[in-house]
């Protein structure tokens, strides 16, 4: 007969990253939600938000910072740059179509021989030298050109795994990943392709994020409050409207006479 397996069996080693990957995530729900929540005019879905933000920070930490980190030490540091650059020359076609659905035909001229500087005298892609070429990247994505048309950000919203977003770039979010073409490269496995472009990308923040982990006393709103600013700045270049303020202190009307 066989023995009983004892009740104390310890997790087999193949197991333990699953178990404490299950482990976060169940910790993940139990985020605490402050009061008030959802008061914030631009982040009415805050309780989901920060439940979101609490999976995705669980997901991170267990399973795609540890690759991060793997792939920063064991990957030389030219080829990392080979792998941004390569990803980044494919967004810039993509950049250049929004330039030109904006009506910026001067930037998306740039943007075009940026493009094919890199392309061609770059080995394709795996080098900048478009930026030694005074030709820097100038990034625009369709939730971008939305904005340039008028279409509001509408409320924020954390997407799983990706992150930070909103109800508008949400929505384009589907065209500008497909747009990107990533899909046709690394044996056309579109899977392999975005693992590889997410942990190339996640090693290149590892510092970032570990400095807003130090600095902020609440990380949700420090980075919600981010991520809204910087794309408020990118849909209008860097020139965005100033904010109204009710003046309760301006000058009394003037006395009757």
């Amino acid at each position: 007969m066989s023995a009983r397996p004892s009740p104390g069996r310890r997790v087999a080693p193949a197991a333990r990253p699953a178990a404490a990957l299950l482990a976060w995530l169940a910790l993940s729900g139990c985020a605490t939600i402050p009061p008030g929540a959802g008061s914030n005019p631009a982040d009415p879905w805050e309780r989901f938000n920060r439940h979101m933000f609490g999976f995705n920070e669980a997901l991170d930490q267990a399973v795609i910072e540890p690759v991060a980190k793997t792939w920063r030490d064991l990957v030389p540091q030219m080829v990392r740059t080979g792998v941004g650059n390569f990803f980044g020359n494919l967004g810039d076609i993509w950049s250049t179509a929004n330039h030109f659905l904006q009506g910026k035909v001067g930037s998306g001229f740039e943007m075009g021989m940026r493009v094919l500087s890199n392309t061609f005298i770059g080995l394709g892609g795996l080098l900048d030298p478009a930026t030694e070429m005074r030709l820097p990247r100038r990034s625009e994505d369709f939730g971008q050109t939305l904005g340039a048309w008028g279409i509001g950000s509408g409320p924020y919203l954390v997407l799983p795994l990706l992150g930070p977003s909103s109800l508008r770039d949400a929505v384009a979010l589907p065209l500008d990943r497909g747009a990107t073409a990533t899909r046709l490269w690394v044996g056309g496995n579109p899977y392999l392709t975005g693992a590889l472009q997410l942990v190339n990308v996640r090693a290149e923040l590892l510092a970032t994020t570990q400095l807003i982990t130090d600095v902020s006393l609440d990380k949700y709103s420090f980075v919600r409050d981010g991520y809204l600013a910087r794309r408020l700045d990118q849909v209008y270049d860097g020139a965005p409207p100033l904010p109204k303020f009710d003046d309760d202190f301006g000058d009394p009307p003037p006395p009757k006479k």
